[in-house]
């Protein structure tokens, strides 16, 4: 058997574990976005079978709740675009822009806090990501990674002083 078999056996065997504790938070994490159980099964089945897809290539990810939950994320997004076309509502013509924006700086900072963020621990990425990218409740983030409420406030507290640590600029404010 080669060395790339072995790491995609060894993706396949970690998703298969993961199943039983990581199906309630993935289908949690639907649940509580789209109000509808059935879209949430059919997201869940949908990000799991993904996941398998990925652990089956050449060099597959570590395979981990967090990086499910990043699956999820994009399964959401793909879910509601889909259901816009579905579901769209006439609405007045929106304003002209007084002056045009310039997004630049708003895709520069995303892209320089999606570099640090890459550069943090796991634990601190995933709290970091919960509550300030998928908008969740401390309540929730502590349910979603298995902590108390006081511990989840802690680690966020930690989270974000090593976040402002390694942004550029020291993160000042």
């Amino acid at each position: 058997m080669s060395a790339e078999t072995d790491r995609q056996s060894d993706a396949r065997r970690a998703l298969l574990a993961l199943y039983d504790e990581a199906l309630p938070v993935v289908y949690g994490y639907f649940a509580r976005r789209c109000g509808d159980r059935g879209a949430a099964e059919d997201l869940t089945s949908e990000t799991f079978l993904a996941a398998m897809d990925v652990a089956r290539r050449v060099e597959p990810p570590p395979v981990s709740i967090p990086w499910l939950l990043g699956v999820a994320r994009h399964k959401l997004a793909d879910h509601y675009r889909r259901g816009q076309d579905r579901l769209s509502v006439p609405v007045a013509e929106p304003p002209e822009p007084v002056e045009a924006a310039d997004d630049w700086d708003a895709e520069l900072d995303r892209m320089v806090a999606e570099a640090v963020l890459a550069r943090l621990t796991e634990q601190h990425r995933v709290v970091l990501v919960l509550r300030y990218m998928d908008d969740c409740s401390v309540g929730e983030c502590a349910e979603l990674i298995g902590r108390t409420v006081r511990a989840t406030e802690a680690l966020l507290v930690r989270a974000r002083r090593a976040f402002k640590k390694h942004y550029p600029e020291g993160g000042t404010s």
